[in-house]
This record gives C-alpha cells, structure tokens and sequence, in this order.
C-alpha cells in the first residue's frame, strides 16, 4: 500500500513560537494534538503514561476528534495501528520498554507492510529486575526492526521530532513507520520551555493524509499482508531496506524545511565545538547537555574537545559520521544499552563501520554509561576525555568496553 502526505506550497517563512513550560511526556501530547491522528491506541506503561494521560484527556474533551482506543496490552495497540493504518488513515501510539517488547511482532509486520504510523517511546530499561528508568535498551533492541530512529535530548527535541516524523513517515519516497525516541524521566518528567508552534502552522507543515490506497476501499481493492514465497520474499525485504536508505536525504530535506519554519536546527548529527576539535565523543539522547558542559570546561583548559550527537539513528548517518570525525585524535562512543556477548555496544559497532568502511583510521574506545537510569555527570564525562588524551598518545584503538559510573 502507497500514501502521501499532501500539503500547501512551502512559505520559507519563519513563524513565532509560543513559549510553554512543558515536560517532554506533554511536550509530545502537544505536537500529537496538533497533527490530529485519526486513531490513537495505546495501553499505559511507565514512563510513557505522560503522554497518554494527556491526549486522552483531548479525546474525551473533543479537543481532537482522534478516535482513542484504550487497548489491552501493548501488542493490541501496535495491531490497532496496522489495521487503522492500513485501513487509510493517520495512526499512532506510545510506549516504553517491556510495552516495546511486546509489540515485536508487530513492529516487523508494519514496517514490512509499508505502513507510516508513528510510535512514541519513553525510553527504559527492560527488566529483570523490574526498574522503571531510563536506559535505551529497550529502542535499541528495536533498531533492525526496519523503522526508522529520532531521538530527542530534550523537551523540546521531542517537540519538533514528534512533527517530523509524521512527514518522514508518510514521504512518498520513504513510507516507513518512525519511532520517536526520548529518555524516560530525564526527558519525559523534566519541565523547560518548549517553544510550540501556532496550531495552523504545524498542522499546515504536517499536512493531511491522503492514503493512494486503503484496504477498505471496495472500488480499488488492494491485497495487505499476503503470504509471500521465497521467490518473491527477498525482494520485498530489500524494498523496505532501500526506502529506508532514501529517508536519510528526506530527513535532511524536512530538517531543513523545519529549521526555515521555526528556526531550530533539525540535522541527522549535531555537532558541538568540532570545527577544531581533536578529541571527540559521539554520544545520542539527554546526556548530550551533560555533555557540552564537560566539553565547554575542557576548552577552558586548553583541551580541543569536541562531541557528535547523534539525532537520526535509523538511518545511520553513516558518510556524515565519518566527515566529522575524520581526522580526530582519538574518539569515545558512549552507548546506554549493551549487547551481550557482541565486540561493542550498539552506537559503537555502527560508528566502527562508518569509519572503517570509508579508510577513516582513527583510535576509537566504546564507554557503556547510565544502564538502569544512573545518572551521569559532567566530571565522568570529563574522565572520557582524560582517557582519549592517552589513548590519542598510543595511537590505537581499545578493545575492551568501558563503564562510566559503574561500582562493579
């Protein structure tokens, strides 16, 4: 099934914001508002309740007119979505961890029917033991199940993101469900200003959904979910894998289109001091603040540090992360998930492909931090860089991972 998001004429105009002090659970109840999404099914989880609670509310106050339905588990929401997507219209839900766990076998389904819905995650660490926090274990299991990855580092990424997915979904050249990623607690209970968007100008830049087909529709009937052979199988999965490796050019182009209408800068990377930098971490999610403060101290004291923060996952920004790190001293990746018995965590082993890949040689060291909702500080952070001014020294890469923060 094909659809399109149809919408008036780019005004290349930038547009006032109205400043509110938000969280980024209601931050993303904001931006859902404002898009209208014909159907909306959800089952509450921690930390990702926020949103629920909140457009609920606008459904049953008929501040929307989306038909919410409260489902019985995580796996009925994401089965919800397909057949409401597939169906013709706009759809989109909310989780966070185990809840993300039990759609698995739905998240393959929709992405591999083509389907633009639009997941919000609250990430947190999956259990045992049962922990309610934050870590990306959860998204990144997630990550090669063919839908594409925005993470936000704040509320008011998790704002913007939770509008460009909706256009990144539904491009003609990509139609692919986005997952929108924010850190549970940290980004999702953390109140700042959050800059909202007039609700004609986001709901113009959003656009209105017009499916090319829909199941329901009798006079052009379309077949959804058939049964494919293995003559036919490889080919449909390297469709997918092709629209995905077109959404990284239409995720620059929305950017970009987004940064004209509000200006907010809206990149697949984001870097930070690395115009002349020579140490450099590559870090995704809320941490990245943390971050910035550790780099701005280090150039007080002469050190040239740099970070890369990593906002579109999937796709990998693969040829970009090489240019910005070619030529470094030395390099950290700092994931928040692991990946037991694998050479490197997540982030690290697609970093290590991106240079490689290109004959980019630079010494490189992969730092696991904030597993189970730790907090990480600006001084550890610190430490990353003390470690790269030595590794710079030697000239090699480490092989062993690293933990920032651990007592073990």
């Amino acid at each position: 099934m094909a659809a399109i998001a149809r919408r008036t004429p780019k005004t290349n105009r930038l547009v006032a914001s109205t400043p509110h002090s938000l969280n980024g659970g209601l931050a993303v109840a904001e931006a859902m508002r404002q898009t209208n999404p014909d159907v909306v099914a959800c089952y509450p989880i921690t930390p990702s309740t926020v949103v629920v609670e909140k457009f609920s509310e606008f459904a049953a106050s008929g501040v929307v007119d989306s038909e919410f339905v409260a489902v019985e588990s995580e796996h009925s929401a994401m089965s919800a979505c397909l057949a409401a997507t597939a169906g013709g219209v706009r759809s989109q839900t909310v989780t966070s961890s185990q809840g993300l766990a039990f759609m698995w076998e739905v998240l393959y389904a929709v992405s591999g029917l083509r389907l633009p819905v639009v997941l919000h995650s609250a990430n947190r660490t999956l259990s045992a033991p049962i922990n309610i926090h934050g870590d990306q274990s959860d998204t990144m299991g997630a990550r090669d199940c063919g839908w594409i990855q925005l993470y936000a580092e704040n509320p008011q990424e998790a704002y913007d993101n939770s509008l460009m997915a909706v256009r990144i979904a539904e491009h003609p050249d990509v139609l692919l469900p986005v997952l929108e990623s924010q850190d549970g607690f940290t980004v999702t209970h953390s109140v700042e200003r959050v800059d909202v968007l007039p609700d004609d100008a986001a709901r113009e830049f959003v656009g209105e959904y017009s499916p090319l087909s829909s199941l329901l529709n009798v006079k052009n009937p379309v077949t959804v979910g058939a049964l494919v052979s293995p003559q036919y199988g490889f080919e449909v999965k390297l469709a997918s894998l092709e629209a995905m490796n077109r959404a990284a050019p239409v995720i620059a182009e929305i950017g970009r289109e987004f940064e004209d209408l509000t200006g907010r800068s809206a990149k697949l990377l984001e870097p930070y001091r690395m115009d002349d930098a020579e140490l450099a971490i590559v870090i995704i999610g809320s941490v990245a603040g943390t971050a910035r403060v550790a780099v701005d101290s280090l150039r007080a004291d002469g050190i040239k540090a740099g970070l890369v923060k990593i906002r579109s996952y999937r796709p990998f920004p693969s040829e970009e992360m090489a240019e910005m790190l070619s030529g470094m001293r030395a390099v950290a990746v700092l994931d928040r998930s692991m990946s037991p018995g694998a050479a490197s965590s997540p982030i690290h082993s697609d970093v290590c492909v991106a240079l490689f890949s290109r004959s980019v040689n630079v010494p490189l060291v992969n730092y696991v931090y904030g597993i189970g909702g730790r907090d990480t500080y600006p001084n550890q952070i610190k430490d990353v860089f003390k470690d790269l001014q030595q590794i710079a020294g030697t000239g090699r890469p480490v092989s062993e991972i690293r933990y920032v923060g651990s007592s073990g």
